[in-house]
């Protein structure tokens, strides 16, 4: 019998299939990694169904010194369990080996951001003598001056803002409410919109959509990339963006100037506070590349 070809393994990936749907990409994954380490477990005489959790560790220190990525081993230890727990659940196997096999540590990846410089330069690249560039340029002052996600910026209407307070209204993921500030440069490019453009973009069609599309109505989250990337080319900025690198840079940026860390997951609608932490690794790389240009001693 081949490491590849094993009864177990074929009942295991049919189980996901017919329990979870997954799909042909992450089943031939699964596969993979199950017979590689099914290979591995054969040459040293030991059954799949068999394997305990000594044999297990063996294999994930095989991988270290191999030099198998955290990110590689993580998946292949998710793999593992749900295939041991499968067996455990169809009565092949009586202990799951894998219980107390811990996933190896992976370093959240740092969110991609834009310098200050970048960020002018983005703002100012629509053309604001075009109804359709005064919108963008007014999205752009909103999305950057309040952190808000895309689908927020794009789902906004009127009744959301209040420019007499200075504030808007947003609901975020789960419809949690919250009221973000805006800053002086968003409501002045918000007035300016809606003094000079927004009627223009509606044609005489209601809405209450605060950045209508050419046809009126709320604008996809695709379309406002979109024109972000656009804006980006006029801009010069080369590096790859993401729908959410406003975003990013709004909490680095804060953060590089001295804004506390709970503030700055109120105003991004962040849950737990362990999710903004990331941008602290952002904002200390930022602060260490600084010190060593500048310092005499850097």
């Amino acid at each position: 019998m081949s490491a590849i070809d094993h009864p177990l393994i074929d009942r295991f990936l049919e189980a996901l299939w017919l329990e979870k749907g997954l799909s042909v990409h992450t089943r031939a994954a699964y596969r993979s990694d199950l017979a590689l380490f099914n290979g591995w477990l054969q040459e040293r005489g030991v059954e799949l169904a068999t394997a305990e959790r000594a044999v297990i560790l063996d294999h994930l220190a095989w991988r270290v010194n191999e030099g198998y990525k955290a990110r590689s081993t993580a998946r292949m230890i998710s793999g593992l369990r749900g295939f041991y727990r499968f067996l455990l659940r169809e009565g092949v196997i009586a202990v799951d080996p894998t219980l107390q096999v811990d996933l190896p540590q992976l370093g959240r990846p740092l969110p991609k951001s834009l310098s200050e410089a970048d960020v002018d330069a983005l703002l100012a690249a629509p053309d604001t003598d075009d109804p359709l560039g005064m919108r963008d340029r007014a999205m752009l002052e909103v999305l950057y001056a309040c952190g808000l996600r895309v689908s927020e910026l794009t789902g906004l209407t009127l009744e959301q803002v209040n420019l007499r307070q200075g504030v808007l209204r947003v609901f975020g993921k789960g419809s949690k409410e919250r009221l973000v500030p805006l800053g002086e440069e968003a409501i002045e490019w918000l007035e300016r919109y809606q003094r000079e453009a927004r009627a223009l973009l509606l044609a005489g069609r209601p809405s209450d959509v605060l950045f209508p599309s050419l046809r009126g109505e709320q604008m996809t989250r695709q379309t406002f990339w979109h024109r972000i990337k656009l804006h980006a080319r006029v801009a010069g900025i080369a590096s790859s963006l993401s729908p959410h690198t406003l975003r990013h840079a709004f909490a680095t940026h804060l953060l590089n100037h001295g804004a506390d860390l709970r503030v700055v997951q109120l105003l991004l609608g962040h849950s737990d506070l362990s999710t903004t932490q990331i941008y602290t690794h952002v904002a200390r790389a930022r602060l260490q590349a600084l010190h060593s240009q500048h310092h005499p001693r850097g």
